[in-house]
């Protein structure tokens, strides 16, 4: 089992070291400016932290994340998801243009329609209490989005293939469809509903769940990482097949197939990401319902839109 763990954090340390020397130029003047005092960090704090877990795996952070140095103390994956946020923003302001409710611009148009995509995925997967949730919802769909979308430029990687990056998004929808079920159920309420109705196999349910949603960080990493990765990989394979023809040629007629696998992935983490809501979330009237003075409360949930 060691082997095999030293081996699989081995193969990654390789991956990272040819993508770190494959960096675009703007990764490598973040950490001409800048490296110093990552480097410096590391090595005072996390650098200790990771050697101290990895020697019981018989390994260490230089197999596992390649050589320590100011020249990479920044990893590429940090630099370009710090700017595919600000690419999110910079785009969004600059699509939305000057508001209009008579005439509205070309980009506005195309902001609500992602907008009403996700209204309505929300409405139809949540209910229309789930509205409230918007916000978060549609910022993993922009980021995720751009993110996956920036290997298409030239200057620019994709963040979401690297795990690193996959696997913070996907934390993050964890800890944010958890902290939704804490807050309108209690600690112990939003415990309890990973039991079920019956009480005689509510041991085993119980633990079935909590595996279940101990597991998804990864899984929701995991998908995303997998296909965006795997897909820069075949481009790159097929490219070099024949350098002189394929290098240029395939991945032109190739870009469509990337293109839908980038706009499917940011499909499939926001459509798990309320699904995971749904199960946790429920409209602020059930209660009321079973007394028989259900009400109507969807119109005191509002989602920003652009007109």
């Amino acid at each position: 089992m060691f082997l095999f763990l030293q081996e699989q954090v081995g193969k990654a340390a390789e991956q990272v070291q040819e993508r770190a020397e494959a960096a675009p130029i703007l990764v490598k003047l973040v950490n001409q400016y800048f490296g110093e005092y990552a480097y410096n960090f590391e090595m005072k704090y996390t650098y200790p932290l990771w050697q101290k877990i990895l020697a019981k795996f018989g390994s260490t952070p230089e197999a596992a994340f390649g050589p320590y140095s100011p020249e990479n103390a920044i990893p590429w994956y940090t630099v370009m998801f710090v700017m595919a946020c600000i690419i999110s923003v910079a785009l969004i302001w600059i699509m939305k243009g000057k508001l209009s409710e008579d005439e509205p611009g070309h980009g506005q148009q195309t902001l609500e329609v992602g907008v009403l995509a996700i209204r309505s995925m929300i409405e139809d997967i949540v209910g229309p209490h789930g509205l409230q949730y918007f916000p978060v919802v549609m910022t993993f769909a922009v980021l995720i989005l751009v993110s996956n979308l920036m290997g298409f430029f030239p200057l620019f990687m994709t963040p979401t293939a690297a795990t690193s990056v996959t696997f913070a998004l996907g934390l993050s929808s964890f800890l944010y469809y958890n902290y939704i079920g804490i807050k309108e159920n209690g600690f112990f309420g939003h415990l309890k509903h990973f039991a079920g109705p019956i009480w005689w196999i509510a041991p085993l349910i119980f633990s079935i769940e909590l595996i279940s949603n101990l597991i998804r960080p990864f899984t929701l990493g995991i998908r995303l990482f997998a296909n965006m990765f795997a897909d820069e990989k075949v481009l790159d394979t097929i490219a070099h097949l024949a350098p002189g023809i394929t290098y240029w040629l395939v991945p032109v007629v190739l870009m469509p197939l990337s293109l839908f696998v980038a706009f499917i992935q940011t499909f499939v983490f926001v459509l798990l990401s309320q699904l995971y809501i749904s199960e946790v979330s429920h409209p602020p009237h059930d209660a009321h319902a079973e007394h028989g003075h259900a009400q109507d409360d969807s119109e005191g949930f509002m989602v920003p839109v652009l007109t």
